[in-house]
């Protein structure tokens, strides 16, 4: 692989994995579902604008209509909404590390379900990434983290991963910023009226909050998805998708970067085993590709 293309690959797992630490500075001061809706609202229309001076068209197939439907809830509704919620409670590491998991969630739920075959490499990568999870997680939990917020971070991942099943392939056709802004607007439709019935506006917000939501919308919302585009275009999704492995080590070390939290032996431990697995079932799909 091209050197430039690593590059790539490493600045897009370091975007994704920095949305959790500015999560938690941002909801720290305002409400999840506020924040979301909002952020969504304008990121969309940034994304949407975008596409259309890049050519892309609102005429979407069938399919595309269902991702931009599926996604916009699953993903930025029920994914993102609930991992908000829990980043009130729980540090900003433990939420990444679950995020992290969602490509071997989906590879054992496709298993499980549809009956797609997984290799030895493939599923020796499932087990060793769940067994860090378990071990992070026992960890956390005798040492005070809330289990209710590790509940609602697995949720998400879980409907994220059957979102991901169910609409495989859907956005292929073109049109993918078009489809992302869309999506971000079907989020921001679900998650405003939830925002404006159980929360209520914050009376000041700090500098430090503001400009945490404004690096939200411009790189983990935007930046880092063009660059996904981009690597996916140059390299395909398959090779793409192995930098994900890098996830829980970017989303630790940035949250202790920000937020000072500190890590056990078994932290460390953990997240180099579920690096480990997902890289495992990275290759072994890589390979089957």
């Amino acid at each position: 692989m091209r050197p430039g293309f690593i590059l790539m690959g490493l600045a897009f797992a370091l975007m994704w994995s920095s949305a959790f630490a500015t999560a938690r500075i941002i909801v720290a001061e305002v409400p999840p579902f506020t924040t979301l809706a909002v952020r969504f609202a304008i990121s969309g229309s940034l994304a949407i604008i975008v596409a259309l001076l890049l050519g892309q068209s609102w005429r979407l197939t069938r399919a595309q209509g269902l991702a931009v439907v599926v996604f916009g809830v699953c993903q930025n509704a029920l994914y993102l909404g609930l991992n908000f919620v829990a980043l009130q409670w729980i540090p900003a590491s433990v939420a990444a590390i679950i995020a992290s998991t969602m490509p071997l969630i989906v590879a054992a739920l496709g298993w499980a379900f549809r009956g797609e075959r997984v290799s030895r490499l493939g599923l020796a990568g499932l087990v060793a990434g769940f067994i860090g999870v378990i071990l992070i997680m026992g960890t956390r939990v005798t040492g005070g983290v809330d289990p209710s917020g590790i509940a609602l971070c697995v949720a998400g991942a879980l409907a994220l991963a059957v979102a991901t099943l169910a609409v495989r392939g859907a956005s292929s056709g073109g049109n993918l910023l078009m489809i992302v802004g869309l999506q971000m607007l079907v989020g921001s439709l679900v998650l405003a009226p939830v925002a404006l019935a159980v929360e209520a506006a914050p009376d000041a917000v700090s500098a430090k909050v503001m400009a945490a939501f404004a690096y939200q919308i411009f790189v983990p919302g935007l930046a880092a998805t063009l660059l996904w585009f981009a690597l996916v275009a140059r390299i395909g999704a398959v090779r793409a998708a192995a930098f994900h492995f890098l996830n829980p080590f970017f989303g630790v070390a940035v949250a202790a970067v920000l937020l000072d939290e500190t890590l056990g032996p078994l932290d460390i431990l953990g997240v180099a085993i579920v690096m480990a697995g997902i890289l495992a079932v990275q290759l072994a799909r890589a390979r089957a590709a």
